[in-house]
């Protein structure tokens, strides 16, 4: 197989493309580097075009490998032919690999190895033949042999038959096509083991749908449901047709001996043999789909709840609510210090609630706090009440926002929060992390295994190890796509930055807290265990802000410095003008205009300027972009979190009332909308567009703000129905 064109097909990408990115990558780029600054070698392909590369590479060259593997087991058996080769050659799955093997591999103890080590290979062979019409009784009783175990012609027909069986199960041909016939035509049902037991289930209790047309969340569904013992999942073949399909291929004669037995054959060999089997590799091929789909959903959630803008220069307190232990607060000051921690008992079984208003008032006062991030776990709805009570009795401005706090207890708990704050118990660690994870939630959620954020679907159910390397690769790039601070990032930062190992961002923090600030990037190559090459991968995604260079300071290459120094000249323009432009920049929060003007206009000939930098177009306007607008964060152009400063209660809820909310989770049927009551409302996937989509992901994203109007609330379920099909 030529894998360069296989990927370039299938990633409908030019040959070149892929040779220059997986040169790339066997050179030991990381994907973001290469997505980064290496855009004219590959022509700009994007981070998730080459990590579906990456995979598929790897995919393909260990089908490659598995196929001279086989191939080579093959020929030692002295049994391979040139259309088994070329066979082996032209698969492009390791399935059909398994199938073409199969007759090859050794075997376990099996019915038909039985039969053959009492000597019944003839007579199947003479069955398999149809030549002769002599009665089947007389041609067994020639292998009766009671050494061997054959005491009867019964047994040796039986045993004759086995062995047929086997080879009409082992035919890599006959199981492909019965594979690809039962995918198209076949059906997946599932019934209940007891009807009487009330679960979430219940859909699926008497179910059935096309294999074709299953939706991938069902798959998951069903195959949980089956897992906790609630249902029975078969998958349903189109069985008349397979079993005439085998008919014509084995039976080619009509021969009234050999005839009857060989049907007999055939149906114990599908039913036995075959079926089984292709049932388990058709759940297995549908499993995967539907979790690389889920992953993918997952995936894609997670990029928009890291990629959430931050909320800067704000004084946050962070509120952990809970019941008999009490609410946890945590005050953090604009750059994420934590000034002062309390607990309060607002809630039951205390009930202190005037006591709690009054100690954050207190707090409120002390450390000038306008902004209240509320985790949304257990007693959220009460401590909301709380807060909306309390800012109707305050002289100032204070708003909050509900936060998702997935993962908080499990950062609280970590080795990482105990280092951090040493002195703290685990509800205060998380309500620092609620309150941080609002002002900047890049920085804080990298804190946290991405699983445990839960922004996805049946996460615990799938193949964790691509779970989690898919959500590692989430949160790599979008680390690099914003970049750090390399004079205040935290070690669990740094170490999702290209070509940074856990053990050199904990050198780089020693280094910090050794020296002293960094001042400028050369300066990383002091660092323990960071050499040239982890310098090159790691070098433009550190920034140095009031450093020695104010290049140090954008997303401009080390390695295109001198181009860039050029390009100024060409610009009439000088370094202080660029950190005149930074400091303005920082000043306006990176949202105008640099006051440099579009640097584009001036520049009349891109590509002649480009070949006396020594540099390509797309260098040469990445660089240009960046002296216009330094290190721009990509996440002011995503939506900011709404601020509330009132209450709804389920019971405010009618049909028809339009309200605006954040989007909270994306999964396949529809998506759940935070509109302000404790209960997130779903929108499902046919109330979200009038034209026809396959996925919610087409229309709207995790953390997008949209307007809904109520379709029905049911407050005994908890469930709230939702449109964003207005005044339809």
């Amino acid at each position: 197989m030529d894998i360069i064109l296989k990927l370039g097909e299938e990633l409908e990408v030019q040959r070149w493309q892929v040779e220059a990115a997986v040169q790339l990558m066997d050179e030991g780029n990381t994907i973001p580097f290469i997505a980064r600054y290496r855009k004219e070698a590959t022509g700009s392909l994007n981070d998730e075009v080459l990590r579906n590369l990456d995979e598929r590479l790897s995919y393909l060259r260990n089908l490659e490998e598995k196929k001279q593997q086989v191939l080579a087991t093959i020929e030692e058996q002295g049994r391979l032919t040139e259309e088994l080769r070329e066979k082996l050659l032209a698969a492009e799955t390791l399935v059909v690999v398994e199938d073409l093997y199969r007759p090859y591999r050794p075997k376990r103890k099996t019915r038909a190895s039985v039969a053959r080590e009492k000597g019944l290979e003839g007579l199947a062979q003479w069955i398999k033949g149809q030549q002769n019409c002599s009665p089947l009784e007389e041609e067994a009783a020639v292998y009766l042999n009671e050494e061997r175990g054959v005491e009867s012609v019964q047994e040796a027909i039986q045993g004759a038959m086995d062995i047929l069986a086997e080879e009409i199960s082992d035919e890599a041909d006959y199981r492909i096509y019965i594979r690809e016939l039962t995918l198209q035509e076949g059906r997946i049902t599932s019934n209940a083991k007891d009807e009487n037991v009330q679960s979430v289930y219940e859909t699926y209790y008497h179910y059935e749908e096309p294999l074709k047309k299953v939706a991938g969340h069902r798959i998951l569904a069903l195959n949980r449901g089956e897992g906790e013992k609630l249902l029975t999942v078969k998958v349903e073949a189109p069985q008349d047709r397979i079993l005439r399909y085998l008919q014509t291929k084995v039976i080619t004669m009509d021969n009234p001996v050999t005839s009857p037995v060989l049907e007999a054959v055939i149906e114990d060999s599908y039913h036995r043999l075959i079926a089984p089997a292709i049932e388990r590799e058709i759940r297995n091929e549908l499993t995967e789909k539907a979790e690389d789909g889920a992953i993918l959903v997952f995936g894609k959630n997670l990029e928009q709840l890291l990629m959430q803008p931050p909320i800067a220069g704000r004084v946050v307190l962070g509120w952990d609510p809970a019941f008999r232990t009490g609410c946890k607060l945590a005050v953090v000051d604009a750059t994420g210090k934590v000034l002062d921690t309390k607990v309060i008992f607002p809630t039951a079984p205390q009930h202190k609630v005037e006591e709690a208003k009054k100690e954050l008032k207190k707090l409120i006062s002390k450390y000038g706090i306008s902004l209240i991030s509320l985790g949304n776990g257990t007693a959220s709805r009460e401590s909301e009440q709380v807060i909306v009570d309390l800012m109707k009795e305050l002289d100032t401005p204070v708003q909050y926002v509900i936060v998702n706090e997935a993962g908080a207890s499990v950062y609280s708990a970590s080795k990482l929060a105990t280092e951090e704050f040493p002195h703290f118990d685990v509800g205060q660690r998380s309500a620092a992390s609620i309150a941080r994870r609002l002002q900047d939630p890049l920085a804080e959620l990298v804190k946290i295994d991405p699983k445990a954020i839960g922004v996805g679907q049946y996460q615990h159910d799938m193949n964790q190890k691509k779970l989690g390397e898919t959500l590692g690769g989430v949160v790599e790039d979008c680390v690099n796509r914003v970049g750090v601070d390399l004079n205040t990032a935290s070690a669990s930062l740094l170490e999702h930055i290209s070509g940074i190992t856990k053990t050199v961002a904990r050198n780089i923090v020693d280094y910090r807290e050794k020296n002293g600030r960094f001042t400028n990037r050369k300066q990383l190559l002091k660092v323990a265990k960071l050499g040239p090459k982890a310098f090159e991968q790691c070098a433009g995604f550190l920034r140095i802000l009031e450093g020695d260079n104010p290049l140090d300071a954008t997303s401009v290459h080390p390695e295109s410095y001198e181009a860039a120094l050029k390009l100024l000249e060409q610009l009439e323009l000088t370094m202080e003008d660029v950190r005149e432009v930074q400091r303005k920049s920082r000043q306006e929060k990176g949202k105008k205009q640099s006051p440099v003007g579009t640097l584009e206009r001036k520049i009349k000939n891109r590509e002649k300027l480009a070949q006396e930098l020594g540099i390509g177009e797309i260098t040469l306007m990445d660089i240009l972009r960046e002296l216009e607008k330094p290190a721009r964060d990509p996440r002011a152009d995503m939506p900011a979190p709404i601020l509330r400063n009132d209450v709804l209660d389920m019971a405010d809820l009618k049909p028809g009332m339009i309200l605006k909310g954040t989007v909270r989770n994306v999964i396949d049927f529809g998506i759940f909308v935070d509109i302000g009551v404790h209960q997130d409302g779903l929108v499902h996937i046919s109330q979200i567009t009038d034209r026809f989509i396959k996925h919610p992901m087409e229309v709207v994203s995790l953390g997008d703000v949209v307007e809904v109007q109520v379709l029905s609330v049911d407050p005994a379920k908890k469930r709230i129905s939702l449109t964003m099909k207005l005044g339809k």
